[in-house]
């Protein structure tokens, strides 16, 4: 297990976050996703098989931009 910490640009309500938070959950392989609305970031718990493009592909396809990505 690893947990990841990501930058995400673009959100601007608490609706922004749970969409990202759903669309990181959908990943194979991660266990939780918390999406921090205020803080910009999101952390993922994560098997050691996820990479860090599948996190990112699944931001976007929420509509939002990951700045960075970080091991938590």
């Amino acid at each position: 297990m690893k947990k990841i910490k990501l930058m995400i640009e673009g959100m601007h309500c608490a609706s922004c976050a749970s969409n990202i938070e759903r669309s990181l959950k959908k990943v194979s392989g991660v266990k939780d996703a918390n999406v921090n609305l205020v803080m910009r970031k999101g952390y993922v718990e994560a098997e050691d098989s996820v990479t860090n493009d599948d996190l990112k592909k699944a931001v976007s396809r929420a509509g939002y931009k990951v700045a960075s990505i970080e091991n938590a």
